[in-house]
């Protein structure tokens, strides 16, 4: 079965951290390609290794990544 899941990507330091809100699992990689493919592997693993249980709990079925613009200072 193939899943669709949302991957926010961001710089923290001298590296970037990869974050799937869909299960809250994250990683991290020196470069955004990195980051990605570690949490592709992180996501594969929780698959694999979690209950079923535990996917249905963890699972959030919708998740928006949108902008809002706002006037500061």
């Amino acid at each position: 079965m193939t899943r669709q899941l949302t991957a926010i990507i961001e710089r923290e330091g001298d590296g970037y951290v990869a974050l799937c809100p869909e299960v809250d699992v994250a990683s991290q990689g020196s470069t955004v390609d990195e980051a990605r493919r570690n949490l592709q592997e992180a996501l594969e693993l929780f698959f694999e290794t979690a209950s079923p249980e535990e996917i249905k709990e963890r699972l959030r079925g919708e998740v928006y990544v949108t902008q809002v613009e706002l006037a500061v200072g």
